[in-house]
């Protein structure tokens, strides 16, 4: 069964980006198995219209657990002594490249926590990766100057995710201490400004966070034209501030997902790891309810257990590229083409 109104409800989502606020409070709060269905098809549908019935590879390379802020729901945050830090050097980053070009895969996703890398020294690492490698470079090293994201673009980078989380002040000053959501989405418009394809996201579930609040940031992503939107549950970390609030709903997440789709319509949203890394894989899910990136790991073995955002990862005891019958199998589960190639923005031509 289907509450009244939800058909209506939800072909004016589907077929208006700009959606109103009321709308989307009407499909987060869903307890109906069939209308989750019948919105994760109109999503998926929406997906393979605007972005193709593809599932796009992008590896991941997280090349420092090292960082400099206390935010409530992380387990890399400082304030974390048991966390295990490590830093690749240069070398090791450029290797780890070599064997994402090596697997087919045309995009690296060089991701840290705000460990303070040199700018020159990211700089550099861009520079030698572009120079063995035709493949798109994406960043995630969190809030930097201007001049860092300029001198990162004018060595090649290509991409920036810098996820806000929440755009509601006072969410966002409850989950991060000493930080503001103003300056986050001033570092979100520097990075547009310089031509990176700019993605961004948020988690679904922390403490304090409504519907109401995350139908504002659905409709604010879409307004942003974002390139890239990532979404997740909240999953507690034990050594942190929220260690004993509840994880976040995997259906409120995958209807959020499908929500994303219909108002962002050609970005590219992962099927982030945190899916992965519940009770059972929920990735290929997510896939099913609109999404269209996997992020297989490809940081070195010794040091994929060390950045641990929030526990039980998935994927962090297997070898380094031993995930290729994993993507084959999740994008056959969901009907999907795999796709290697570097899927820039659909949303305009790369600067």
């Amino acid at each position: 069964m289907t509450r009244p109104g939800f058909t209506d409800c939800l072909e004016r989502v589907r077929e208006n980006p700009h959606a109103a606020q009321e709308d989307l409070i009407f499909l987060l709060n869903n307890e109906s198995p069939k209308e989750d269905a019948l919105l994760f098809a109109a999503a998926a549908d929406v997906r393979d219209r605007y972005c193709g019935a593809r599932m796009v590879l992008r590896g991941l390379v997280e090349f420092s657990s090292y960082c400099g802020n206390t935010c409530h729901y992380c387990g890399l945050n400082r304030a974390n002594g048991k966390a295990e830090r490590y830093r690749l050097t240069p070398d090791e980053m450029v290797e780890s490249a070599r064997l994402v070009w090596d697997a087919g895969i045309q995009t690296i996703v060089l991701q840290a926590g705000e460990d303070g890398i040199a700018a020159q020294e990211l700089a550099d690492v861009i520079s030698r990766i572009k120079g063995e490698h035709d493949m798109a470079i994406t960043l995630s090293v969190g809030e930097r100057p201007r001049e860092d994201y300029a001198l990162w673009k004018d060595a090649g980078a290509d991409r920036y995710l810098l996820r806000v989380e929440t755009t509601d002040p006072a969410l966002y000053a409850s989950l991060h201490d000493g930080r503001t959501v103003e300056t986050r989405l001033a570092c979100l418009d520097t990075l547009q400004e310089l031509g990176y394809q700019t993605g961004s996201g948020f988690m679904v579930g922390p403490p304090g966070q409504t519907p109401d609040i995350i139908a504002r940031y659905i409709r604010f992503l879409a307004q942003r034209e974002y390139d890239m939107i990532g979404i997740g549950p909240f999953i507690p970390h034990p050594e942190t501030p929220l260690a004993h609030a509840k994880t976040g709903d995997l259906r409120l997440t995958l209807r959020t997902v499908a929500l994303i789709r219909l108002t962002s319509r050609n970005a590219w949203l992962p099927a982030t790891t945190a899916l992965g890394s519940l009770d059972q894989d929920y990735r290929v899910d997510a896939l099913r309810a609109g999404a269209n990136v996997v992020m297989p790991n490809f940081s070195p073995a010794d040091v994929k257990k060390k950045y641990e955002i929030y526990p039980g990862k998935r994927c962090v005891t297997e070898q380094t590229g031993a995930c290729a019958g994993c993507m084959a199998g999740l994008a056959m589960a969901a009907g999907l083409e795999l796709d290697y190639s570097r899927a820039d923005s659909l949303k305009r031509v790369p600067v």
